[in-house]
């Protein structure tokens, strides 16, 4: 051991590198255990959680994502400690030096008497590459270093820390432990130049006792405190997760207080009776009395007998359960000590049997409140040590709740009912902080995710700060939980032995489930421990599995790698398995496993197309129980720069060699929160009221398995061609769970504006809103809202515009045709290239140029996926990249006093080509009557031989004065033909800047589907109106300052460049944006848009201030 502690002492001086042997992982490190409080008192441990609770919708609005939260995490740090007078934190701002390798390291610098005024400062917790030490480094598969294990670089970036404390005088007589939450990636600690231990695993905490070490409690000796933290150690191996690699003490450091005897941990069980009418409780506990001496050997010659337990003879363990809803009272004052419900007696000590060495205390608990994730009812579990005089030695608490997980045939249970999993992943991530928490921040996570019906959260791929645990515990979520272990870079090599089938690594990942197990383990969220994520799969992941399930039988096992099906998951797991596969496997009688996808729905970019389709075979398919959407945020970090701006970074921008680029921004929400359009569509899939019309019976589905409807109301609306014909609130009994109400739609109180209306089309849009508030939402918070399309009356055959709008004026000068009407309004036709110059409204310039064909659209994350088989490769092979129309002829058929009418025919080919190379054929008819309307019929052939193509419309280009948009169609946000469940359809109303998207790599965006009618205006009123005409169906909106070139170009949102005109794309057929994956072409069939004949129509009319868009679409579709 001598030479060990001088390997710590001068780690530099060593020829073996420990930080480079997977058989040594810890040293002086105690056993995995719960979070300790060190309470000095029952009553103490009830007031800690009561404050701990007072978590609401307002701490989310206190999030912090700028540079402010550097100073946040301190206060933070300190709030977290914050009435708990036996546990100190030593977050602040320490003494930093960033070494280029371990070897390299200042020497001696951990000793007390070193010199550290010339370093800089860092504060703790924090990332060092978030303070200018080192660079961030982004990859998602291959590893940042050669692949050769255990080995690292030689450059290996070593942070030296120092920071100094003082024991208080009140701890005297105590134990002294030194606890890191976490720590990247291998560390070594020293106290007063001792070596004080080392570790491993940059998720999970590292305790030592530094009794030994520290100067005298009340002493005016201060201690120095002393971290060397090695960037990459064998231990990354087992961490390749698909986010930024960042280093340093990134979680919190405390120093614990405990007795000479103390509560070292303890581990809470319930078992429900089948009814559910009585919980039995028991729990487990470890006592630490390592410092008494205690003598339990056994009486010689007599090995047979068990030893008297001599410490049971001196002290007492009581644990307790207090009802946390009576801590409060009517005026928000603390009720304590609070109605204890439960009072567990000790009935044995230590099991040599069972291999527990500890004490096993047992209690019943009638008419329990079950914890769910609808209804997350808590208790305070409180367990207490007492000397022989009944005095207070020690005391531990935590929030518990009880519940029961348990298994069916192709089900997963909570409480006896199948659950349907609505979850997403989430990484840890904070845009200025890297892996550092904020409580606000998190709490910010939770209310976005339950206001967006999501209620299970799968911990990617790691275990995650512990208050994040007591928060899904507080709110409602349920929570796969990960361990810290993944290869995936392993994948690339086929000549590197994995870990996962090697004897040396074992220990390593045994450590790192028994670490996330032992600390979390007391959780209600928790419904599912899981080995890792992406690391193949071998011999250690059974015996990780074994382990598990020994320890731990009330809960599921997870692992998607070998095959999401191997014999070490209770789940069937996969990630981006298409919608018809899993329904092959949950009809698979052979399969008893519920299949509950851990990933899916790649939300990268502009994406997250096709979910809807996901769920009819989930919520229509038994043994189909939810899944994971990756992931809920974009990891983006706040960087700033050439021009000094602040922007989002990705893989690449820090200089990281080598990077995945944008592949880390896959969120529902950008780093700041802000949700991406996509976040709607999510919330309405996953929404727990469901209202569907069929046969005239309209059905209100409550999916909650839990609650009723009593707290929800039910309002509706009635739409006609868009516009609000009247509105109520629904009157209808309580549905309880897993029921539905069935009402005649012509029994509404709607039905009597349905038949006094003369609209062409009518939609009844139900609401369903929160009568009060939740911990996570305020009175009025929409729930679930849906809307459904009422028969039509009678068909509505489309009316021909004729001219009977009087006569205009027409004359050729050169190769402009003008055709006006008076100064009503003005259209310049260039017949050399057969498109509109220019259109006037009011003398006021409308219309810059257009209008062309336009098949081509600024590609998506989505459509670059997939390599030599992605959309857009085979896009750039087929040349529709880069298309130039070439007017074949323009050609006026019609000339008279109120209809001109002009024929113009079109080659699209690739620029350069000839005609023989032509990739389209289109034919365009205008006919332009002395109202101003113009009838655009537009037909299309493409060349069969192209691939699907990206859209079948039009392109024109408006005065950027033009920025007023109206529309009758789905909004108010960003929709798109495989993402539009969620958008309503209605008249809404938005600026052109406000249409946009800012997604953090530009492509195709803010689109709009299935558009009626659209007017762009200036600030007068005066602009152009642009409809669907005749038979042809809604179309496909899209208004921007961005040209499609210019969105193509920019590889991030701070590099566009806004363009002279409005550019806008009236789409009569536009693609997917997919998101089954993000790595192959995978946009659902009746998606695509084939390269087939197309035909199709649109009515272009000018408008003015006192004209009414309504009016004018009605006046196509009926005569008056």
């Amino acid at each position: 051991m001598g030479s060990l502690v001088g390997q710590l002492a001068l780690p530099s001086n060593s020829g073996h590198k420990i930080w480079e042997d997977p058989s040594f992982i810890k040293w002086r490190k105690r056993d995995a255990h719960v979070p300790l409080h060190c309470h000095e008192s029952v009553e103490g441990s009830l007031r800690y959680w009561y404050e701990r609770n007072k978590v609401s919708l307002l701490v989310s609005k206190t999030a912090v994502w700028d540079d402010d939260a550097v100073a946040k995490a301190l206060d933070c740090a300190a709030y977290w400690v914050k009435d708990l007078p036996f546990v100190k934190s030593l977050s602040g701002t320490w003494k930093f030096f960033l070494a280029s390798s371990p070897v390299s390291t200042p020497p001696e610098f951990y000793d007390s008497s070193f010199q550290d005024a010339s370093w800089a400062s860092i504060p703790v917790p924090s990332n060092w590459q978030m303070h200018g030490f080192d660079k961030p480094i982004y990859t998602n598969v291959v590893y940042p270093f050669p692949l050769n294990p255990p080995k690292v670089p030689e450059d290996n970036p070593t942070g030296c820390y120092r920071t100094y404390f003082y024991l208080p005088k009140e701890w005297e007589g105590r134990r002294i432990f030194l606890h890191f939450e976490a720590v990247d990636s291998a560390f070594f600690a020293w106290v007063n130049g001792q070596p004080t231990g080392y570790s491993q695993d940059s998720r999970l905490p590292a305790e030592f006792e530094i009794t030994d070490f520290c100067h005298p409690c009340g002493s005016d000796k201060i201690n120095c405190l002393a971290v060397q933290v090695m960037r990459w150690c064998d231990g990354s191996y087992l961490e390749d997760q698909d986010h930024w690699w960042l280093s340093g003490i990134h979680r919190d450091v405390l120093l614990l207080a405990k007795p000479k005897v103390f509560i070292a941990d303890y581990f809470f069980k319930s078992n429900l009776a089948e009814d559910f009418s009585c919980a039995d409780i028991q729990v487990e506990v470890k006592i630490d009395c390592s410092a008494l001496n205690i003598d339990n050997s056994v009486e010689t010659g007599n090995w047979f007998k068990i030893a008297e337990d001599k410490f049971i003879t001196s002290f007492t363990i009581e644990a307790e359960i207090f009802e946390t809803g009576s801590l409060y009272t009517s005026n928000g004052h603390a009720n304590l000590p609070s109605t204890s419900v439960a009072h567990l007696q000790l009935t044995s000590s230590v099991d040599f049997y069972l291999g527990f060495i500890g004490y096993q205390l047992k209690g019943k608990l009638k008419t329990p409140k079950l914890w769910t994730a609808e209804q997350p009812n808590l208790y305070t579990l409180v367990v207490t040590l007492k000397d022989a005089s009944g005095h207070v030695v020690d005391c531990e608490s935590c929030q518990i709740g009880i519940r029961k997980i348990s298994k069916a045939p192709k089900q997963m249970l909570v409480n006896g009912k199948p659950v349907m999993i609505r979850g997403v992943n989430r990484h840890e991530h904070h845009p200025c902080l890297g892996k550092t928490n904020l409580e606000a921040c998190m709490v910010q996570d939770l209310v976005l995710m339950k206001q967006s019906n999501m209620n299970a959260v799968r911990n990617s791929h790691y275990p995650q700060h512990q208050r994040w645990y007591e928060l899904c515990d507080l709110f409602g979520i349920y929570m796969i939980d990960e361990a810290n272990i993944e290869t995936h870079g392993f994948h690339l090599s086929s000549n590197v032995k994995h870990p996962t089938g090697e004897p040396i690594w074992a220990s390593s990942m045994l450590d790192r489930v028994i670490g996330m197990v032992e600390r979390d383990k007391n959780h209600a969220c928790i419904i599912s421990w899981s080995l890792g994520n992406e690391s193949s799969y071998g011999p250690n992941h059974a015996a990780l599995a074994g382990w598990v399930r020994e320890k731990d039988s009330t809960r599921f096992l997870h692992y998607e790698g070998g095959g999401a099906r191997t014999s070490s998951t209770d789940i069937v797991c996969p990630m981006y398995m298409r919608v018809w596969d899993i329904v092959k496997i949950a009809e698979d009688p052979a399969e008893v496993r519920p299949l509950i996808l851990c990933e899916y729905s790649h939300s990268m970019g502009n994406s997250t197309g096709n979910i809807r389709e996901y769920w009819e075979a989930i919520d229509n398919t038994f043994g189909l129980q939810g899944g994971f959407i990756w992931d809920w945020v974009d990891q983006a970090l706040l960087k700033e720069g050439a021009d000094g701006r602040k922007q989002w970074a990705y893989g690449g921008d820090f200089g990281d060699t080598p990077n995945d680029l944008n592949f880390c921004l896959n969120g529902l929400v950008w780093p700041d929160r802000s949700p991406h359009p996509a976040l709607h569509e999510v919330k309405f899939v996953y929404q727990p009221i469901k209202i569907s019309i069929k046969d005239g019976i309209i059905k209100i589905t409550n999916t909650h398995f839990f609650d009723t409807t009593e707290a929800l109301e039910f309002q509706w609306m009635m739409l006609g061609d868009g516009c609000e014909l009247g509105s109520g609130t629904l009157s209808i009994p309580i549905i309880d769970p897993q029921k539905s109400y069935d009402i005649k739609w012509d029994a509404g109180p709607w039905y009597t504006l349905w038949c006094t209306s003369d609209a062409t089309e009518m939609f009844l849009t139900f609401t369903v809103k929160l009568l009060g508030s939740t911990r996570w939402a305020e009175a009025g918070h929409v729930v679930s809202s849906s809307q459904l399309q009422l028969p039509v009356k009678k068909e509505i055959a489309p009316h021909i515009i004729e001219g009977e709008h009087g006569a205009f004026f027409t004359q050729v000068h050169d190769d402009i045709i003008e055709v006006n009407n008076k100064n009503l309004w003005e259209i310049k036709l260039n017949r050399e290239t057969g498109a509109i110059k220019s259109w006037k409204v009011d003398g006021v310039l409308v219309m810059r140029k257009g209008i062309l064909p336009c098949f081509w659209r600024a590609p998506t994350d989505n459509d670059k996926g997939g390599e030599a088989a992605s959309y857009l490769s085979r896009w750039k092979s087929a040349k529709l990249n880069n298309l130039t129309f070439m007017k074949e002829s323009c050609t006026v058929l019609n000339a008279s006093d109120n209809l001109l009418k002009v024929a113009v025919n079109y080659l699209g080919l690739p620029t350069g080509a000839d005609k023989s190379s032509s990739l389209f054929k289109v034919d365009l008819v205008y006919s332009i009557y002395g109202s101003g309307d113009v009838i655009l019929e537009c037909q299309v052939k493409p060349n069969p031989d192209l691939p699907p193509l990206p859209r079948v419309g039009l392109e024109f280009h408006l005065d950027k004065s033009m920025d007023l948009i109206k529309w009758y169609g789905r909004g108010p946000f960003e929709c798109y033909p495989d993402r539009k469940a969620a958008a309503h359809v209605g008249v809404y109303e938005q600026d052109v800047g406000s249409l946009h998207v800012p997604y953090i790599v530009p492509g195709e965006s803010s689109g709009r589907a299935d558009v009626r009618w659209v007017t762009f205006q200036n600030k007068d009123g005066c602009g152009l109106y642009a409809s669907t005409y005749g038979g042809s169906p809604p179309m496909q909106m899209n208004a921007s300052y961005y040209s499609t070139a210019e969105l193509e170009r920019a590889t991030r949102k701070e590099e566009l460049v806004k363009g002279e005109d409005i550019e806008v794309h009236l789409d009569h057929k536009h693609m997917g944006v997919g998101g089954d994956d993000s790595w192959s072409p995978c946009v659902h069939d009746k998606y695509l848009v084939p390269a087939v004949p197309y035909s199709f129509s649109i009515r272009l009319s000018p408008v003015t201030a006192t004209t009414s868009a309504h009016s004018i679409y009605k006046s196509q579709l009926q005569k008056n």
